[in-house]
């Protein structure tokens, strides 16, 4: 389904974003406020799906509950999400998208209510089952879209078994990485301990080996971003008590993430007591960098959850609920929800060290600043997943529980606009305007796709992406 917006005017150049603060331009009413003017306001969508600016417009990709090409159907919550060029045509991308199923959810999933599709799936393609012996119901879906001809090619089940995928990150080796948002053990709804990263494929046309990366740790993962040069893969953590690691995975070989590694976890050079969080005594302000440790990690497999009280009673700091994260320009950006004096969200950017991960790091240590701790609601709250633009902005989506959910954007020196707005009803009576997740461009440039989480709806969203009035 096609939605159309009134007719495009002229906007300034890009370019003007970069001139400096402007003041904040206020929208009367709508519930947001934009510290640039960006791309102008949103304009409600008669559709009632997601609201866009004048110009903009958007396709519905799919939709939970969607008969797929390998007979299943496609499950509900759709969450992070990755974008990969196919090899196979310039015009077609692969998008690979976690559902955070859990086991007690089966009017969403894949294999039907009744559960009697997934028979369709083999013996040694699911992790685990629950007792009836159905594929628990989290995992993947890959999906093909033709950017010229904007319509979905092909999609199917591509990791089943697994529960709970919050969201994960690209690799250079062209695979997602699925991460379980959970610490569920064996006996809890399934035949074994969960918490673990799973490898995707994105070229892969079927169901990827349900094998678990054991180096990554079993915890509540929630994403991870792969730094090309180095292999080095960043990981994040998400509980909702605000008490969470962030970790690095330092793999034995880049290009075989099963063959081991060691899990550390960040720390600061003046001690774990600095409280970056800035909940009751701020700490640190916006600009400020920290030099940072990293602290080996043993017993990863975390048979007692408690893998990160661990890590912090050997020097690993606190975060606030650790969610998105990206690669951008050398650099780190990720997102803690509820960071900051009013638990708005903050975004943290990583500076690694030259030598990262190699001897000579504590000589040069890597850097970690506060970027942005908004203290208005109205111009960013709860940031969640993250992405970074190809012209280098932040594509920020707010997981709230008040109001509507927000895809937000940010320019390299901070300023805050809204790019669209979760539109849908909530699926439940008194139920939250569900987030936002999965934010990601296309290679060119040309098309953002975006998840509404629940029930379930992705969208591919085009429009004049160069013309940012500052």
């Amino acid at each position: 389904m096609s939605v159309s917006r009134r007719s495009f005017l002229a906007l300034a150049a890009t370019s003007a974003a970069f001139g400096g603060l402007s003041r904040a331009v206020a929208q009367p009413a709508a519930g947001y406020r934009n510290e640039i003017a960006g791309y102008g306001p949103l304009i409600p969508d008669p559709a009632g799906v997601f609201d866009l600016p004048e110009g903009f417009s958007y396709k519905v990709v799919s939709r939970a509950g969607q008969p797929m090409d390998d007979g299943l159907l496609t499950p509900g919550k759709h969450d992070g999400m990755g974008c990969f060029p196919d090899p196979a045509d310039p015009n077609r991308v692969i998008l690979v998208r976690n559902h955070e199923q859990r086991p007690s959810e089966p009017d969403r999933s894949a294999f039907g209510k009744d559960g009697a599709l997934a028979a369709k799936v083999p013996a040694d393609r699911a992790w685990d089952r629950v007792a009836s012996g159905v594929p628990m119901d989290g995992g993947t879906t890959t999906l093909v879209w033709d950017l010229k001809q904007q319509r979905l090619v092909t999609h199917h089940l591509s990791l089943t078994g697994t529960t709970v995928n919050c969201a994960g990150g690209r690799t250079p080796q062209r695979s997602w990485l699925s991460c379980e948002e959970t610490e569920i053990k064996a006996g809890e709804g399934g035949t074994k301990d969960h918490g673990w990263v799973f490898e995707v494929p994105a070229d892969l046309r079927g169901l990827a080996d349900p094998v678990p990366i054991t180096g990554m740790g079993r915890f509540k993962h929630e994403a991870t971003a792969t730094d090309p040069r180095t292999g080095i893969v960043y990981l994040t953590e998400d509980f909702a008590d605000g008490f969470c690691l962030f970790y690095r995975y330092l793999p034995a070989d880049p290009a075989r993430l099963q063959a081991g590694g060691r899990l550390q976890a960040l720390g600061f050079r003046d001690g774990a007591e600095f409280d970056l969080r800035n909940w009751d005594r701020p700490a640190w302000k916006v600009g400020d960098r920290r030099k940072v440790v990293w602290i080996d990690l043993d017993g990863v497999d975390n048979p007692h959850n408690d893998l990160r009280h661990r890590g912090h009673a050997k020097g690993a700091a606190w975060f606030a609920r650790g969610e998105g994260i990206h690669f951008g320009d050398g650099e780190f950006f990720f997102t803690c929800t509820t960071g900051g004096p009013g638990r708005n969200g903050q975004i943290l950017r990583y500076r690694p060290s030259p030598q990262e991960g190699r001897p000579g790091e504590e000589d040069r240590p890597g850097e970690l600043q506060l970027f942005l701790e908004p203290t208005d609601k109205e111009v960013m709250s709860m940031c969640d997943n993250i992405s970074v633009a190809p012209w280098g902005h932040l594509f920020v989506c707010e997981d709230k529980y008040a109001g509507q959910n927000a895809l937000k954007a940010v320019t390299p020196k901070g300023q805050v606009y809204t790019v669209g707005r979760n539109a849908t009803l909530p699926a439940l009576k008194n139920a939250p305007n569900t987030e936002l997740a999965g934010a990601c461009f296309s290679p060119d440039g040309s098309t953002l796709f975006l998840n509404i989480y629940f029930p379930g709806t992705t969208i591919a969203i085009t429009g004049p992406w160069k013309a940012l009035k500052a």
